[in-house]
């Protein structure tokens, strides 16, 4: 797995990569949601004097607030978004068997699709196959791009 690269003037982009950051962390650790948020928002969102952005584990610039939605979002509902996802598997798969990292872009995704008031599916898919390549090198954006399709036509079906 390498280091996600940063996205210049992105906050939006930030925000998801923070996210999907901080869910991993979450699921890693098993620290309480909450804990987390301010953990990364008092620590690693924003630029802080000598440190090197995404190489140290910061986000230099993120929406806080589509930040903390995501995470609540996708923490709140881990299990209804799980089914989801598990759903538009290929047979035999199962989520234990993803990635880590997979699962967390998976679920912020998921949990954005969901969301009717967000941003327009085919905008979310971008967002987060941009993360995905941030991750990944191999062939993970590619399964993250066919999961995340399938969950935007299950779930937003009128916008295609």
């Amino acid at each position: 797995m390498k280091a996600a690269a940063k996205p210049p003037g992105r906050p939006r982009t930030g925000a998801r990569v923070a996210a999907v950051q901080a869910l991993f962390q979450t699921e890693q650790s098993g620290e309480n949601i909450e804990t987390v948020l301010d953990q990364f928002i008092r620590h690693r969102l924003g630029s802080a004097p000598g440190q090197q952005g995404f190489e140290d584990g910061r986000v230099e610039e993120a929406d806080v607030p589509l930040f903390a939605r995501i995470m609540r979002g996708a923490a709140t509902h881990t299990d209804d978004l799980d089914q989801l996802i598990a759903a538009h598997l290929a047979s035999g798969w199962a989520m234990n068997r993803l990635d880590p990292v997979l699962r967390a872009i998976l679920r912020a995704a998921a949990g954005e699709l969901r969301d009717m008031g967000g941003p327009p599916a085919r905008v979310v898919i971008k967002e987060y196959m941009d993360v995905a390549h941030g991750f990944f090198g191999g062939e993970e954006p590619r399964f993250c791009n066919g999961v995340l399709d399938a969950l935007a036509r299950a779930l937003r079906a009128e916008e295609f």
